[in-house]
């Protein structure tokens, strides 16, 4: 009887783990298939075939329309549109630079993500998928489609050269003279240029031509004031850039938030080029590529950054406007000002890519500190001057050696199925009743 009854229990425990098991397995195949990364109009069609994530979704949208964060919040209705949002695809999705339907991908992101967030955060996160490619594929291409090489020639005129190399481009030179004439065509005695058309044909320049040749223009090295002006003439400034009067950077903080597609470029560049002190170039993930093509996203709209003047030996960079007026204020406007004027990431990515220094970082590997660290000889004040590649550059064993002594041992558990998180197989359940048998018998 002992013997029978035992059999029976283990019979029963071995049906119930084989349900529990492909129960989980298929929670989890289904979350993880609802949950995949997609751009947001691909997730915007895949709510919308959904009934419960589609309702939620046009109620989320009535939420935030008119209402500020804690009024919404405290409507029942509203709280339980976002909670059932943030497990839709809409939650995760990104957008794709230059995609076809760019505008209204942002559209749909920020429609949900302003309702998650209430819109007033001083920093907010990039809708763009993140940038993987380096600068030194660029320097690359630069050389060739060129024939010339930037830094051949430390006394050449770095910013006439890319003006040539433009010129050699159908594509490069059809655009560039388009927004020249644009952005410089008088309208009236009282009215410099549209600025308007003058922002538009900017915009079609750096979002169509490829970056070997824009970023030439825009980030050309200099060691005379006729070189730097070049460059600072570069977005036509009295019509792109230049005010009578500089708006407060709040206010045009504010306008540009108003706009989704500016809020989206500013957004980006805060992600990109946000200075990091955890990090080699002080560039997050060590990359100045995003920093760089973050910046450019910006020209073109209210936002739009340039040169303050053309001065050789201080290289800043700004968006016209200042934090007069700020009230009490000022602290905020002067912290966002800062992050254009006093940004070391982005003036090491400039001055990179001017140099043609960029250096890709080693693979990360995953060791053990060692018991004492070596004091490194890098000075930071040496970031004040313009030329002096040691900022911007270091040996591969000096790389290799703050990388590998700053970063803890890790290990990481990859699920191979692809399938996220996997419970364990309870092996040991399985042979919990055979050793009850044993001890009955």
């Amino acid at each position: 009887m002992i013997a029978a009854g035992v059999l029976c229990l283990f019979l029963c425990l071995d049906k119930m783990l084989h349900t529990w098991a492909a129960s989980s397995s298929l929670t989890t195949q289904d979350f993880h298939t609802w949950r995949i990364p997609v751009d947001c109009v691909r997730a915007n069609e895949l709510c919308a075939a959904e009934p419960s994530c589609s309702s939620r979704y046009r109620t989320l949208r009535q939420c935030v329309a008119g209402r500020d964060r804690n009024t919404m919040l405290a409507n029942k209705e509203c709280q339980a549109a976002l909670e059932v949002l943030q497990e839709s695809p809409l939650y995760d999705c990104h957008c794709k630079r230059g995609m076809k339907k760019e505008l209204l991908c942002l559209q749909i992101y920020w429609s949900i993500h302003l309702g998650l967030t209430g819109g007033e955060e001083f920093y907010e996160a990039s809708p763009y998928e993140p940038v993987t490619s380096r600068l030194t594929d660029i320097f690359r291409l630069a050389s060739i489609v060129s024939g010339m090489d930037s830094t051949a020639n430390a006394k050449s005129n770095h910013c006439l050269d890319a003006a040539k190399a433009c010129n050699l481009n159908d594509n490069c030179k059809r655009l560039r003279s388009s927004y020249i004439s644009i952005c410089n065509k008088e309208i009236s005695s009282t009215e410099r240029c549209n600025r308007r058309k003058c922002h538009k044909a900017l915009r079609q320049f750096f979002d169509r031509v490829p970056h070997e040749y824009t970023y030439r223009l825009l980030f050309c090295s200099c060691r005379d004031q006729a070189c730097a002006e070049r460059r600072r003439q570069t977005i036509v400034p009295h019509c792109s850039y230049e005010d009578k009067e500089k708006p407060n950077c709040l206010e045009l903080r504010s306008l540009c938030r108003s706009d989704p597609l500016c809020r989206s470029r500013l957004a980006d560049f805060h992600t990109n080029c946000q200075a990091s002190f955890q990090s080699l170039t002080s560039c997050p993930g060590d990359n100045y590529q995003a920093c760089l093509g973050s910046y450019a996203g910006l020209i073109g709209l209210d936002m739009t950054p340039n040169y303050v003047d053309s001065s050789t030996a201080n290289l800043v960079v700004s968006p016209s406007c200042s934090c007069r007026g700020s009230g009490n204020m000022e602290e905020e406007c002067e912290k966002f000002l800062k992050d254009f004027m006093e940004n070391p990431c982005l003036r090491n990515a400039i001055q990179a890519f001017g140099n043609g220094t960029d250096r890709p970082l080693p693979p990360i590997q995953h060791i053990t500190l060692p018991p004492k660290m070596e004091t490194s000889t890098y000075d930071a004040n040496d970031s004040n001057t313009i030329y002096d590649t040691g900022v911007t550059t270091t040996s591969a064993s000096i790389q290799k050696s703050l990388t590998t002594d700053m970063i803890p041992e890790q290990k990481t558990f990859v699920d191979t199925n692809g399938s996220g998180i996997r419970p364990a197989v309870p092996g040991t359940l399985f042979a919990l009743p055979l050793l009850l048998l044993i001890v009955a018998l």
